[in-house]
């Protein structure tokens, strides 16, 4: 079961946690509703007006995987958002990969992971959420934000969303000693990736390089197989290749 501690306000809950976490027990989750320096993927900010938004980390210690396949860990997470948003707010949830959540083609909740290893195994894992929740209007240059208060018309309870994400979590996570379980998630996951409909869409690698492709498969570790429109696949590292949307790559 987790445990919440609120701090008034903070620079970032994963920077908070990880400081604290080899004294606090496993399922701590650390929550703000002042989140003034949030950390993104890429070194990217995260905005969040105070005290409309879900902004938090959730510590897991030991987890049932090994650091070779700590992507569990993100599919897991990812997938859990996808669900408690999609009970939430209805249908138009998807993962983004490595982890973003999207409603249709707009970014709603955006996540960073940082493990500590120990070998070949995890010690413990922050896993650093923000959710835009009851947020109406965004200010910074952020290309596709949207919030549920934007998709639904109506606020919604912060502190029951927070409880929601963080129960699916750990419950998706304490099954991934089991091969069948991890095998379902996976699935459940690239059900849930966007744009894996068989279709061809614009990316662009890390190189500039613009290019139609489509999903061929993810593997344990997190690397993309994409398949371009010359029917060859090719590999990508997370950082290596991005969607484009609209003309803008993301």
């Amino acid at each position: 079961m987790a445990h919440y501690l609120k701090v008034n306000q903070t620079a970032s809950t994963n920077t908070y946690l990880s400081r604290l976490a080899a004294t606090l027990p496993g399922g701590t989750v650390i929550y703000t509703p002042s989140q003034t320096a949030g950390r993104g993927q890429k070194g990217n900010s995260w905005e969040s007006e105070d005290g409309k938004n879900l902004t938090f980390s959730l510590l897991l210690k030991r987890p049932p995987v090994k650091a070779r396949d700590q992507f569990y860990l993100s599919e897991a997470a990812a997938l859990a958002v996808v669900e408690a948003l999609t009970a939430a707010a209805g249908d138009g949830f998807t993962v983004k990969w490595p982890n973003d959540v999207y409603w249709q083609d707009k970014k709603v909740c955006g996540m960073l992971i940082e493990s500590s290893l120990d070998g070949s195994d995890i010690a413990h894992s922050i896993v650093g959420i923000g959710i835009n929740v009851n947020q109406e209007r965004f200010l910074s240059d952020a290309p596709n934000p949207v919030s549920l208060i934007n998709i639904t018309g109506r606020e919604h309870d912060l502190d029951a969303l927070l409880r929601q994400v963080c129960t699916r979590i750990e419950g998706l996570v304490a099954n991934l000693g089991d091969e069948n379980a991890r095998k379902d998630l996976h699935q459940r996951y690239m059900a849930a990736l966007y744009r894996n409909d068989g279709q061809e869409y614009p990316y662009e690698d890390a190189g500039g390089h613009r290019f139609m492709a489509s999903v061929a498969g993810i593997a344990p570790d997190g690397t993309l197989t994409l398949r371009h429109n010359d029917g060859t696949l090719h590999d990508y590292l997370f950082k290596e290749v991005r969607h484009i949307i609209n003309d803008t790559v993301l």
